[in-house]
């Protein structure tokens, strides 16, 4: 299957691939929309099993960008990087260095941030490269907590739609992925009275969030069949799924990840389950 057929393509207007040779850098960067604006999207590091699936986060991430900047009503299109993750040569300052390079080849068109596998201090070494960011040290920054805020937020008012109060007092919140945004949600649900239930591949997030919270650890597996009213995804994409959809005991669904739909049918699964799902693309739009 050619990338112009791939089903997350969807008129993107563009997708470029970059290496560099003297990091071994390989980034993909994906342009699905600038008819808002200039392109704005993080830059995700991670271990891709392969190419393709580097290639279909990139597209996913990049339109969920279009989306959320138009439902902000920020002046932005929507973009996303992504590094595939492996034996990269030189220090963390080389190889960023080198990514800000492959984003000024782009003239403005794509502007980019701190996301997974990413940090401020990344974005830092870019500058040095490229005036084409945003998340710096000094500004904007860490997005993390202003995220977790817009989720929170989001949960409130999903409650006080399906059950007419919004009060989190003893509502029991399942967070899958406690290692930056959902560990700021953590604190905020803990502060307002919730009972948490948590999950992250890192047993360390997990660990610092049971004790900062009173938090209940819970093996990655079966996070989405905790018997909770409210399950808040916070890692990768796609965990709305064949496998997981029929697991699900929340009668919500908001969290901080991108692209939690495996596709959009499930999003009327969802519905048909009576399960009231909140747009990842608008309930976390609080770092853009």
């Amino acid at each position: 299957m050619s990338v112009l057929e791939h089903p997350a393509f969807d008129s993107h207007e563009n997708l470029v691939f970059f290496f560099d040779e003297i990091t071994q850098l390989k980034v993909i960067i994906a342009i699905h929309s600038t008819i808002l604006g200039p392109a704005v999207g993080g830059c995700r590091m991670w271990s891709y099993s392969s190419e393709t699936d580097a290639i279909g986060d990139v597209l996913r991430l990049s339109k969920g960008m279009t989306y959320k900047n138009a439902m902000a009503n920020l002046p932005f299109g929507g973009g996303k990087a992504v590094i595939m993750s492996q034996q990269h040569l030189g220090s963390r300052e080389d190889i960023f260095r080198a990514f800000g390079r492959m984003v000024h080849q782009l003239n403005g068109r794509y502007y980019s941030a701190e996301d997974i596998g990413t940090a401020t201090s990344d974005i830092m070494y870019a500058l040095k490269e490229t005036p084409y960011l945003f998340g710096l040290e000094g500004k904007s920054g860490d997005p993390s907590p202003i995220t977790a805020y817009g989720v929170f937020l989001g949960i409130k008012a999903a409650l006080q739609h399906q059950r007419q109060n919004d009060s989190l007092n003893n509502i029991r919140v399942a967070v899958q992925g406690v290692g930056h945004v959902g560990y700021y949600l953590c604190e905020a649900l803990h502060q307002a009275g919730a009972k948490l239930y948590v999950s992250d591949i890192n047993p360390q997030s997990v660990e610092r969030v049971v004790q900062a919270f009173q938090a209940t650890a819970v093996a990655p597996d079966a996070i989405f069949a905790q018997d909770v009213d409210v399950f808040a995804p916070c890692a990768l994409g796609g965990i709305i799924n064949a496998q997981t959809i029929d697991t699900l005991k929340a009668t919500i669904v908001a969290g901080s990840a991108n692209n939690q739909l495996e596709t959009p049918e499930y999003g009327e699964f969802l519905h048909q389950k009576n399960i009231l799902y909140a747009p990842d693309y608008v309930i976390n739009a609080g770092g853009i």
